[in-house]
């Protein structure tokens, strides 16, 4: 990648999007494709400052900072990139000054990388080029669709990463599954644990050492053979719906890495294409008013189509 040298200093003024956000970590987000250990050399050697004043890199920026940052080379975009498209709008369910959420489609991640050029909190700054602020505070898989929380102001993102460490943040999945599941209400309380497949790809399993994990499921209903299921989730761990159902013995329809792939093969031709499972609900108390917010989001056509044609085709059992 071809560097460039920056022309002169340059001087930023820290606005409400940026206070309460690291010294270090603001000028990595600020001065794309410098390497962290140029940003951390110029942090030390003085030659960045804020309001004339030298600081480390703990440094907690306020509203109105004026911060000084030193020519740098910073690289040049390079012209080989695809550019992130603006796409179709989002459907926003809800939204105010300080947060957005949006009803996210299955098929998109919900940011770059990991093989992934861009995803959801990319083509929403694209689609928004005036917002000064826009960060992901949780994450939904690719595959799954539904309820996704972004923030527009740094003060709301820091509660509401609190909120979600405390459990604070009820969030509620819908999800069909393979299988009679009988309880119409079951705790899984099973530790999971990351691996990596010989090819460098995620996965998770329960392990007795893992990290500890626990889901409430509620059974909505159930046909021969399957069961709408609602998951609510006290801990937010990687693939846990997925995982902690799969290992009860009740796989998710359509799950291309824990599920019942035969069964999937069916089901595709059947009209289901992709997994079955969509952040339905979603219900907190507002970060910076504190007032109550409850949101839903329907099943998207595809599954409530699914559904409908099991509702047709097999005999109701429950629900």
């Amino acid at each position: 990648m071809a560097l460039s040298k920056a022309p002169a200093v340059r001087h930023e003024r820290v606005d409400e999007g940026s206070a309460g956000q690291r010294i270090d970590n603001f000028l990595v987000r600020i001065c794309k494709g410098v390497p962290k250990s140029h940003i951390y050399r110029i942090l030390r050697s003085g030659e960045v400052r804020v309001n004339s004043r030298r600081v480390d890199q703990t440094y907690r920026l306020q509203g109105g900072d004026e911060v000084r940052i030193p020519p740098i080379r910073l690289a040049e975009k390079d012209p080989a990139a695809a550019p992130v498209p603006v796409g179709k709008p989002f459907d926003i369910v809800f939204e105010d000054d300080a947060l957005l959420v949006l009803d996210k489609p299955a098929g998109l991640a919900v940011h770059g990388g990991s093989g992934v050029s861009f995803g959801v909190i990319e083509q929403l700054r694209r689609q928004r080029p005036e917002a000064k602020f826009l960060e992901l505070v949780h994450r939904l898989d690719r595959e799954t669709s539904g309820l996704l929380i972004v923030a527009k102001k740094r003060s709301a993102l820091t509660v509401l990463h609190d909120m979600m460490r405390d459990g604070k943040v009820q969030k509620r999945y819908l999800t069909l599954v393979s299988g009679r599941w009988l309880n119409p209400m079951q705790h899984i309380r099973q530790p999971l644990q990351k691996y990596l497949l010989d090819n460098g790809e995620r996965r998770v399993s329960v392990h007795r050492d893992g990290k500890p994990a626990h889901s409430i499921v509620r059974l909505q209903r159930r046909w021969q053979g399957f069961s709408l299921l609602e998951v609510e989730l006290k801990t937010g761990r990687t693939h846990q719906i997925r995982v902690h159902l799969t290992d009860a013995g009740f796989p998710l329809c359509g799950d291309d890495k824990y599920g019942d792939f035969a069964l999937n093969k069916v089901l595709e031709k059947e009209g289901l294409k992709r997994m079955f499972l969509h952040a339905a609900r979603l219900a907190f108390r507002h970060p910076l008013t504190d007032q109550p917010i409850e949101l839903t989001a329907p099943l998207p056509l595809e599954l409530a189509g699914f559904v409908a044609a099991v509702e047709q085709t097999r005999e109701r059992e429950y629900g």
